[in-house]
């Protein structure tokens, strides 16, 4: 049974915390819940295996573009257990989680979706990007960019500093959504591309153009 995979103590756990899934993210970047702090409830998976293969598809193909594009990116909600986020989507008021059916290969990164895909999902600041949008700057400049440049399964744009939920999925759907307007699809099946959009980010850093010292023996 998957619930007799998790971690066994402490030790065990804080063991997979630092597990590396990519040059610049390790499994404890992901693990912290307010939801979880708050209550003070575990945010512990079930099935560690599958999270960490998740959860290394999503930092090398998705963040580590990102970070070698714009630098250090704010990550905010990561993994959820599927015990954290039924009560979050349950017990919480207002509700903080979406149910675990629509969760599954997304927040919750240890448990496949209907289709059986595995997928991870992470919420995320771009800290070059926060303080131009909120002088004014049109959130779907980054948004094609995203487009144009990684292959993500969905993203959802919310209001504060225009930070997105990008999820890595298997089969991807290649989705934008937002909660700012104009709301709604932004890109997915049956939605064309809009014409001239690279002009949007022409002034973007050039595409994982920052430079890292190499990892001895990596």
């Amino acid at each position: 049974m998957a619930a007799q995979r998790r971690p066994a103590s402490y030790v065990a756990l804080e063991r997979l915390g630092r597990q590396r899934l990519s040059r610049h993210f390790e499994m404890r970047n992901f693990l912290y819940s307010e939801i979880a702090s708050h209550y003070g409830r575990a945010n512990v998976p079930d099935d560690p295996e599958l999270m960490l293969a998740a959860g290394r598809r999503l930092a090398e193909d998705l963040l580590e573009p990102l970070v070698e594009t714009f630098g250090p990116v704010d990550i905010r909600s990561g993994f959820r257990s599927a015990d954290l986020n039924h009560f979050g989507a349950t017990e919480v008021k207002p509700q903080k989680c979406a149910s675990n059916e629509r969760t599954r290969a997304g927040h919750i990164w240890d448990q496949r979706d209907a289709a059986g895909r595995m997928g991870a999902c992470v919420s995320v600041g771009i800290p070059w990007f926060a303080p131009q949008y909120e002088a004014g700057r049109d959130w779907r400049d980054l948004a094609w960019w995203l487009h144009d440049h990684l292959t993500f399964h969905e993203v959802w744009f919310f209001p504060r500093n225009a930070v997105f939920n990008l999820t890595w999925r298997e089969d991807p759907e290649r989705r934008i959504l937002s909660y700012i307007a104009p709301k709604g699809l932004l890109a997915g099946a049956g939605r064309e591309p809009e014409p001239g959009r690279a002009g949007r980010y022409a002034d973007f850093p050039p595409f994982r153009g920052i430079s890292y010292p190499g990892i001895p023996g990596g």
